[in-house]
């Protein structure tokens, strides 16, 4: 697939302020100028989605974070940048307070796919061409200065074109290149919609290439989410810690919630790397104890117990802890007890101390 030589973006302006439960189709198509052609791509912001959806709010922000939070990638400040339930890492959740009433937040659709779907059938059935559409967010971007829109929904084009194993001009074979379209052309329309010019819809001509037929809805924006196993920015720095020291990681895809709240909750990551026929630990009156299993303290339950203190140092930096170790490597044989551990709060530190 060639890419276009030329493409105008053209916004749809006049439309009227969006209120829960207005039909967008009739209102894009009473308004686009020139009418929608084939092979257009109708790009929408999500708040005219979400307002539409009546998914406005009368509360604070904050108090809506948790609830479309999957997991915290990073918190400075005030600043929360998450993992939403539907994979898009943005701050706040993607919750936004801005072109909407004072006091009121505005919550992302529950699934931009979806909507991107239903939206471009209803304009199939009212002008009876074949469009794409695309449903933007406004997100920043790790090292980059100021933000710009991005697809968090995609009906009726593929969202990246994948040129992995193409030649290049000079005969290099590409390896991980693959153009994301959609959010090129989310990007194109946000420098005629804008932020302040109250235009919530663009409609970008010359791309009748990418669009797929009219049966065919493609994979939607969600093939723009990297799997978290490829991921390497997507953990925040103590829960790439935890991902580095766990061996089982039964919580790849869910994440880790920050902070870390419990001393057994350190114990269990670095118990998750052990070897648990060799050595366990058990919680003690003063700390936690590490012991051989069945009572042995032979060269290799020294070894594992010796390992497992060494990934709770870790852990516990991580997490703004202090470990003080006492070590009975030398018990008798009436004592499981190899080491036994206690945690305090380093200076300075929200952690908890339970």
């Amino acid at each position: 697939m060639s890419g276009p030589r030329r493409i105008e973006v053209t916004g749809v302006v006049g439309l009227p302020e969006i209120r829960s439960g207005d039909d967008l189709g009739p209102l894009i198509v009473g308004h686009s100028d020139p009418p929608l052609r084939d092979g257009d791509v109708v790009v929408v912001t999500s708040k005219v989605i979400s307002k539409a959806g009546g998914l406005v709010r009368s509360t604070a922000r904050a108090g809506l974070v948790a609830a479309h939070t999957a997991r915290v990638v990073a918190r400075h400040g005030s600043t929360n940048i998450v993992r939403t339930r539907r994979g898009l890492t943005l701050a706040a959740a993607g919750l936004d307070t801005s072109n909407t009433a004072a006091g009121t937040v505005l919550m992302l659709p529950d699934d931009p796919d979806a909507e991107a779907v239903a939206l471009r059938r209803s304009l199939r059935t009212l002008t009876g061409t074949n469009v794409a559409v695309v449903v933007t967010d406004t997100a920043g971007r790790p090292w980059r200065q100021g933000q710009t829109d991005m697809a968090i929904g995609v009906a009726g084009m593929l969202p990246v074109h994948d040129l992995t194993g193409v030649a290049d001009g000079y005969g290099n074979i590409l390896a991980v290149t693959a153009p994301a379209v959609a959010d090129a052309v989310a990007a194109a329309a946000d420098l005629v919609q804008g932020k302040l010019e109250r235009i919530p819809v663009a409609v970008v001509t010359g791309l009748a290439a990418w669009v797929l037929p009219v049966e065919v809805d493609g994979p939607g924006a969600a093939a723009l989410v990297r799997p978290a196993e490829a991921d390497l920015f997507g953990w925040g720095a103590a829960d790439a810690v935890r991902v580095a020291v766990r061996r089982d990681d039964p919580d790849r895809e869910a994440g880790f919630a920050l902070p870390m709240v419990s001393t057994g909750q350190l114990i269990d990551d670095a118990m998750a790397a052990a070897d648990r026929t060799t050595v366990t630990a058990r919680p003690a009156e003063e700390g936690w104890d590490i012991e051989a299993v069945d009572g042995g303290s032979g060269a290799r339950a020294v070894w594992e117990a010796a390992a497992f203190v060494e990934r709770l140092r870790v852990l516990a930096v991580s997490a703004r802890r202090e470990l003080e170790l006492t070590v009975d490597v030398f018990a008798d044989d009436a004592s499981p007890r190899l080491a036994r551990v206690r945690f305090a709060e380093l200076p300075s530190s929200d952690a908890a101390t339970t």
